[in-house]
C-alpha cells in the first residue's frame, strides 16, 4: 500500500494526514492559525506534516501534497497571490521541501478538493465533473476527459467571480457587483436574509440571536422548519445559485456537479432536487441529464486531493497522466 501526506491549508487552520492510495485517512493533525505570517504558517504546516508522517513511520512516502488558497506557480509551488492570506510570491513549496526533506507538490485548495472528490468521492467513475464549494466564498474545479483542468495560468475553475447580477446584485469582495460568490456562497445566503429582514418583523430568526450574530447554518435550519423569512431568503438564494450552476453546465457540459462546503451538505429535498429543476429551466442544452449532488468527502476533500496530487507526481504528473 502506498502512502502520501495530504495537507489542507485554510484561512483559519491547517490539517495534515497520512492518506493511502485508496483515499483513506489515518489520524488528522490540525493547528488553528492565529496569524498569516509566512514563517508562522510554515512552522505549523511542518509540525502537522511531521506528526502525520510518524503514523506511517518505516513506510515509503510518495511525497507531500498541499492544497493552498491562491494562485499557484506551476513550476515552483510558490503562491503568486492569495488575497485571504495577503501573500504575494511566497515560496511555499520550496520552504516546505527544505524543512521536510520530502517531495512537496502545491495546488490551489479548491482544485485539490475537486481532485479529491473526483478520485475518491462523489465524482468517482465520471469523466466530466465539476465541484462547487459553497462556503465563505465560492471555489471550484473542473474535470474534463478524466483530467483536472488547470488552465493557462493555473486559474481554471475560478467560478466564483463570474457575474450573474451585474446591475442589481450585492457588492463582491473583489469589488465587482453581483459575482456568483456574492450571490450564492454561504455568506450570500446570510446577505439575502439580512436584505429581507425588514419585511419579516416576526421572523423566528430575530428571537434566536441578534442580527450581527446570524449565520448561514441557522438560516438553513429555520428555512427547513418553515420560517417564512428564512424560506424567502432560501428561495432567492436558490434562484441565484441556479443561474451560476446553469452557466457552468453550459460552459463545461459535465455529467455531474457536486456541491461542497457547509451549504452544499443541505438535505437534497431542500437543495439538490429543487436546484436541479431550476437549472433545467435555465439551460437549453440537451439532454438535461447533468446530476447535481452533495459532495461526499466533506472537510477531508482537500487533504485527500492533495495526497492524490502527490501520488500523481505533482502538477506535471496530472497533466501527463492518461485520461482514465
Amino acid at each position: 500500500m502506498a502512502w502520501a501526506i495530504g495537507v489542507d491549508l485554510g484561512g483559519t487552520h491547517v490539517m495534515a494526514s497520512a492518506i493511502d492510495d485508496r483515499g483513506k485517512l489515518r489520524k488528522a493533525f490540525e493547528h488553528q492559525l492565529k496569524s498569516h505570517d509566512f514563517a508562522y504558517v510554515i512552522d505549523r504546516i511542518v509540525d502537522a506534516v511531521t506528526r502525520a508522517a510518524a503514523t506511517v513511520k518505516g513506510r515509503r512516502l510518495e511525497g507531500v501534497g498541499v492544497g493552498s488558497p491562491g494562485n499557484i506557480d506551476e513550476r515552483t509551488g510558490a503562491v503568486r497571490w492569495s488575497p485571504n492570506f495577503g501573500w504575494r510570491n511566497q515560496p511555499l513549496g520550496a520552504a516546505l521541501k527544505r524543512k521536510l526533506g520530502q517531495r512537496v507538490h502545491v495546488l490551489n485548495d479548491a482544485r485539490c478538493a475537486t481532485l479529491g472528490e473526483f478520485t475518491h468521492g462523489s465524482g468517482k467513475g465520471t469523466e466530466e465533473f465539476a465541484l462547487i464549494t459553497l462556503g465563505t466564498g465560492i471555489g471550484g474545479g473542473i474535470v474534463s476527459g478524466g483530467r483536472l483542468i488547470l488552465g493557462h495560468g493555473m486559474g481554471a475553475g475560478e467560478v466564483g467571480h463570474h457575474q450573474i447580477r451585474a446591475d442589481d446584485g450585492f457588492i463582491c469582495g473583489c469589488g465587482k457587483i453581483g459575482c456568483f460568490e456574492a450571490q450564492a456562497s454561504g455568506t450570500a445566503l446570510l446577505r439575502h436574509a439580512l436584505a429581507l429582514a425588514p419585511s419579516f418583523p416576526r421572523s423566528t430568526l430575530f428571537t434566536q440571536r441578534a442580527q450581527k450574530d446570524w449565520g448561514s447554518k441557522m438560516v438553513v435550519k429555520a428555512a427547513a422548519a418553515g420560517d417564512q423569512h428564512a424560506r424567502a431568503a432560501w428561495d432567492r438564494y436558490l434562484a441565484d445559485l441556479a443561474i451560476g450552476v446553469a452557466n457552468i453546465i453550459s460552459f463545461t457540459n459535465p455529467q455531474m456537479i457536486a456541491l461542497g462546503g457547509g451549504v452544499g451538505q443541505t438535505d437534497k429535498t431542500m437543495l439538490a432536487i429543487p436546484l436541479k429543476k431550476r437549472v433545467d429551466d435555465l439551460t437549453t442544452m440537451a439532454p438535461k441529464d447533468a446530476k447535481i449532488v452533495s459532495a461526499t468527502l466533506g472537510n477531508d476533500a482537500g487533504a485527500v486531493g492533495a495526497a492524490a496530487l502527490a501520488f500523481a507526481g505533482g502538477i506535471r504528473g496530472l497533466k501527463s497522466a492518461r485520461p482514465r
